[in-house]
């Protein structure tokens, strides 16, 4: 659709700008749809298709997985496809002259620049809860879907490999080896129990199952005719049928905000903990300070650096790091949601400059500078925001560096 078509000469124009601004925004939102829905799908399918093959998901499990992996696909599809709309907008109008016939109208550059600058404005808030319910909710529930999923993973592997091992960590977990698979039922299974600061369990029996109690949170093990080592010092025999529950620990539960990591913790509830956190920061100081004044009043100067001293030392290092984690994470949420209204902000104008209707050569154009401009300043700021070394706001530095790049192209567009 050519925009000059739209400027009649008797409208006034007063009204211009309006019909100026549905015009685009229209454009915008046709591409913002189609190619949001496109490279969402793309990225559900590499991210679901790589949770079936490193867990050997059934149908049921990928179709359990779709919603909670979709937030997390958007928070990557938001910027982009925000990008990508606007840059293929503006593009084709500078190329095929609706620009320069809107200016010659006598209408400011700032006016034509305007919807891709509301639409952005409107897209970042939405981009930030987008993220915010991705870290929050996302990603504990694909693991919820995977523990869940447990049982059937189990059994995918043992009938087509004859043995499963669970988790990476050595010290916890289960692994299973058989001889044969009849349906469900396991042909002289051989199974080893890790339990962190306790003795592995080895289990070997004519034939057994597996059942998943979702009420204990226990993978039970049902067994018939079972030879038993724990350790060094036990070993016995139990015949006919027993059964051995096989703890996933708390996976399956909601974690406190105390145990859960920054990044996991709702937005909303980020000041909440970080008031908690710098609490708990303050009687860790005290006990540091009452062990070391203790241990100068009774000359046990060893303690104060080994010990009960280095361990209280520890502990008060992890918490400030995690006080400057949990200050920081908002920080993050908000600039990388609006990240969208910064790429906007570069690539609108950009877009105009560059005058060129082809659509991958425009976004190409647009999206790679933006690309080395923003995301290197931005995991660069973050990095050191956690690390303590910038305040929280420096997360916001790939930001700041972007309306500083889209004011000297919006200068530019304006003597255009």
């Amino acid at each position: 659709m050519n925009f000059a078509g739209l400027l009649v000469p008797r409208l006034p124009q007063s009204l211009m700008p309006t019909r100026l601004t549905r015009y685009v925004l229209i454009e915008i939102l046709k591409i913002f749809t189609v190619s949001l829905i496109a490279l969402t799908l793309l990225i559900l399918l590499i991210g679901v298709g790589r949770e079936l093959l490193r867990q050997g998901l059934g149908p049921l499990a990928i179709m359990q997985l779709l919603p909670f992996v979709l937030p997390i696909a958007l928070q990557f599809s938001f910027p982009a496809t925000a990008l990508f709309s606007v840059c293929c907008v503006y593009g084709r109008m500078a190329a095929d002259g609706e620009i320069a016939t809107v200016k010659a109208s006598g209408i400011s550059p700032l006016k034509i620049l305007q919807p891709a600058f509301i639409f952005a404005a409107l897209l970042s808030p939405i981009a930030v809860y987008v993220s915010d319910l991705a870290v929050s909710w996302g990603r504990p529930g694909i693991q919820r879907v995977v523990l869940m999923s447990i049982e059937d993973v189990t059994y995918r592997y043992l009938q087509n490999q004859r043995y499963y091992k669970s988790g990476r960590d050595p010290n916890r977990g289960f692994s299973i080896h058989v001889e044969n698979m009849v349906g469900r039922r396991m042909i002289r299974p051989t199974v080893s129990i890790r339990s962190s600061g306790k003795d592995p369990i080895k289990l070997s029996a004519r034939e057994g199952e597996l059942r998943l109690d979702p009420v204990t949170e226990e993978l039970v093990l049902y067994v018939v005719d079972t030879q038993i080592e724990a350790g060094s010092n036990f070993r016995g025999i139990i015949p006919d049928e027993g059964e051995f529950p096989i703890p996933l620990g708390n996976a399956l539960k909601a974690k406190s905000l105390r145990d859960q990591s920054p990044s996991e913790v709702p937005l909303n509830l980020l000041g909440q903990e970080s008031v908690a956190q710098d609490n708990r920061n303050h009687i860790a100081v005290g006990e540091v300070a009452a062990h070391t004044g203790f241990s100068i009043l009774t000359c046990r100067l060893d303690q104060i650096a080994n010990g009960k001293g280095k361990r209280l030392e520890e502990k008060l290092r992890s918490n400030r790091k995690r006080l400057i984690r949990l200050q920081t994470e908002p920080w993050r949420r908000w600039a990388w949601g609006f990240s969208c209204l910064f790429f906007v902000f570069v690539g609108a104008p950009l877009a105009m400059i560059a005058k060129t209707s082809d659509y991958w050569s425009t976004f190409g154009l647009c999206f790679l500078p933006t690309l080395l401009a923003y995301y290197p300043l931005f995991i660069f700021g973050l990095e050191q925001a956690k690390d303590g070394n910038l305040p929280p706001y420096g997360v916001w530095m790939g930001n700041a560096i972007m309306v500083m790049i889209g004011t000297i192209l919006i200068a530019r567009v304006r003597r255009y």
